[in-house]
């Protein structure tokens, strides 16, 4: 039986992401990149998921109760609860501290990444960003819905009901976005981050009364978060896309995918971000690595349009990742044979050097944009 080439390449990014986790559970974002040595809520929450859905695949063909991809996903969970539920005394504070009209102490917040035991990072990073606990939610309630995990682990319902009512708490103020950029600003992608998270966490723990604040969080985005031209926008008051709002509709559901607002932004993306010569930029304003068109965005947008039924256009953009692949079979973060600042690009590689490669969210963005495709053959 012949083996494909996209099937080798999904065979390696398992492996990719399996070799680099940590033994107490944590993913490390880029092994060769001194400054991505670490585990991000966000990037494991898409890399967990990604488990989650090749694990239900084996599960099913092979009629087992556990896959080795369950397994997988289920310690990086379990890491993030302990990760905060050991912060709980800080986080209290913030909720206490928003109740009563105040900011959080910075050092009272999450982080954004941790070590691979639980410990801070250095802290000359922009650590808070609230939209990974929230996609974290989203994962770990994906995980619970498809393994048919029950009762859920008390450790995790804790950390699931600590993080939403932070969240709950949290989610008007301005952070870092999910590029660790623009901390004074209040996100649209966060936004639809901690909607979901917040709807996450109540079926994980029906007990919580959070339905009202989700509300509140999607009539503020259709409020406030539009352009001009009817987009959403990339931060409130900007004129401006970021591709990070695939998010707010897939995963996040905050807008179906087919809603007119969110088809307009798709296409705005499509016009100012999609490279000549394949691939997705972040934004305008990126100079990161030059601004170069990142392979996970590609693979995000993929799943957009594999979720709208134009498997035509995700099987473009899928072949256009795959091409991106080094001689291991490697994906990278972004690619720079399309930048939009090539001038910074040297000075982000004397500063960090390569741009991060393997990076374990791409690989996992490969895998969930396959898994969606085959469900079209």
């Amino acid at each position: 039986m012949t083996v494909t080439a996209h099937e080798i390449l999904f065979q390696h990014s398992l492996s990719v992401i399996l070799n680099n986790q940590q033994p107490g559970g944590a993913y490390l974002a880029c092994p060769t990149m001194p400054d991505y040595q670490f585990s991000w809520f966000r990037d494991g929450a898409y890399i967990a998921y990604a488990l989650t859905l090749d694990g239900e695949r084996v599960s099913l063909a092979y009629k087992a109760s556990m896959a080795a991809q369950w397994e997988s996903a289920a310690r990086f969970h379990n890491w993030c609860a302990g990760v905060i539920n050991r912060r709980a005394e800080k986080l209290e504070r913030c909720i206490e501290r928003a109740a009563n009209g105040l900011p959080p102490i910075p050092t009272d917040t999450l982080n954004a990444r941790y070590r691979a035991d639980g410990e801070e990072g250095p802290d000359d990073w922009p650590e808070f960003q609230l939209d990974g606990p929230g996609t974290w939610l989203w994962s770990l309630a994906e995980f619970v819905r498809r393994t048919h995990l029950r009762p859920l682990p008390l450790a995790w319902e804790q950390a699931a009901s600590l993080t939403a009512r932070y969240l709950a708490a949290l989610w008007q103020t301005p952070c870092y976005d999910c590029w660790e950029e623009r901390g004074d600003d209040v996100h649209i992608s966060t936004l639809g981050a901690i909607y979901a998270g917040l709807q996450a966490a109540q079926r994980l723990v029906p007990a919580l009364d959070l339905g009202n604040t989700a509300q509140q969080i999607r009539t503020y985005v259709l409020e406030h978060g539009l352009t001009p031209g009817g987009e959403l926008a990339k931060s409130v008051g900007l004129d401006m896309v970021d591709a990070n709002l695939l998010s707010v509709s897939v995963p996040h559901g905050l807008l179906s995918p087919d809603d007119p607002i969110m088809r307009r932004t798709v296409a705005r993306i499509e016009r100012e971000l999609c490279a000549p010569t394949g691939g997705v930029h972040r934004h305008l304003d990126d100079v990161y690595y030059g601004g170069g068109a990142w392979v996970l965005l590609a693979l995000w947008l993929a799943w957009y349009y594999l979720e709208i039924g134009n498997v035509q256009h995700a099987d473009e953009l899928i072949r256009w990742s795959e091409a991106q692949t080094d001689s291991t079979l490697n994906l990278p973060e972004q690619v720079n044979s399309a930048m939009l600042a090539p001038a910074h690009y040297e000075v982000w590689v004397e500063r960090r050097g390569p741009i991060a490669n393997p990076l374990l969210w791409s690989h996992a963005m490969y895998l969930i944009a396959r898994l969606r495709r085959a469900t079209f053959s």
